[in-house]
């Protein structure tokens, strides 16, 4: 016996997207700002690319851009400068800087969160109000301390880079332990407590399980330590005087310090190369940037 099935019945969709004047009161307006915006970011970039590809030397021969494209700003910026040396100080500074910063952070963040003891309170309260005020209030006393420390130790006096990262980790531990703090916070005390039942000390529970899933956070601090003491410029020029121990802001600061005699295609090519460390960094580490903002910032 034979049976006979229906045709399935087709389901018919209606077109609901706004057309005509309805699409530009609700989404074509949208388009315009956001295609000025983009314009008004990247043109900066494109300027300083155009620049540094000048060999003119000079912001008003690169008034048209792209007018002569040469790489010889890129090849004077190695050969001829100390260019390569501030690079290479700013990347070890910036690079154990960070990593101080995660250690130390971390584990100050962890104690506050999983033990209870007295001054706990304190200070936790201490730790907020001093980064209440601005850092270069202690530039008098950062330089005074470096210059009487070298006469004692001097791998740590001025032109020195561990100095100089010693300042860096300890002005930066009080925002960021805050910060890691909110987010230890959010992992169950649960997990602490079935590790130590099956034997775990303190110390593998921080570096086996805790550190493992506080990563985003962990991503974020380090990001944002980076980045900030890449870009520092005043403390850098109070502890590093010598011209090869700059860093890249201070040794570019040098070249447009003189404004008769700037090599604007010199600096713009500097700017460039300074700029791709970072950008590397924001691409390969984006996906752990707003997970780890949001979740330390809304719980604690």
């Amino acid at each position: 016996m034979a049976f006979q099935t229906s045709a399935p019945d087709t389901v018919q969709y209606r077109d609901t997207r706004p057309k005509g004047q309805l699409w530009w009161r609700q989404i074509g307006w949208r388009h315009v700002v956001a295609v000025a915006l983009i314009i008004y970011a990247v043109f900066p970039l494109i300027f300083a690319l155009s620049t540094s590809l000048n060999p003119g030397g000079s912001i008003s021969g690169s008034s048209k851009l792209f007018q002569n494209v040469d790489l010889a700003n890129f090849k004077k910026l190695f050969a001829e400068t100390d260019f390569p040396s501030w690079a290479m100080n700013s990347i070890i500074i910036c690079t154990v800087t960070a990593l101080g910063t995660l250690l130390m952070g971390a584990s100050a963040a962890y104690a506050f969160s999983r033990f209870r003891f007295r001054g706990r309170h304190g200070a936790l309260t201490s730790l907020l109000i001093i980064q209440m005020f601005p850092q270069m209030l202690a530039f008098v006393a950062i330089f005074l301390l470096l210059l009487s420390l070298g006469d004692v130790f001097p791998i740590i006096g001025l032109n020195q880079i561990l100095g100089l990262i010693a300042i860096y980790l300890g002005g930066s531990l009080g925002s960021n332990t805050f910060l890691m703090y909110g987010f230890f916070n959010t992992i169950p005390r649960e997990l602490d407590e079935a590790a130590k039942l099956d034997g775990c000390t303190h110390a593998q529970i921080f570096w086996q399980i805790i550190l493992r899933l506080v990563l985003p956070i962990l991503t974020v601090v380090g990001l944002l330590s980076f980045v900030a003491t890449y870009g520092d410029f005043i403390i850098a020029k109070v502890v590093m005087q010598a011209n090869d121990k700059f860093t890249i802001a201070v040794g570019l600061y040098q070249w447009a310090s003189n404004p008769r005699a700037v090599p604007w295609s010199l600096f713009a090519a500097g700017a460039i190369i300074a700029a791709i460390p970072v950008v590397i960094l924001f691409l390969f580490l984006q996906k752990y940037i707003v997970s780890g903002l949001t979740a330390g910032s809304v719980k604690g």
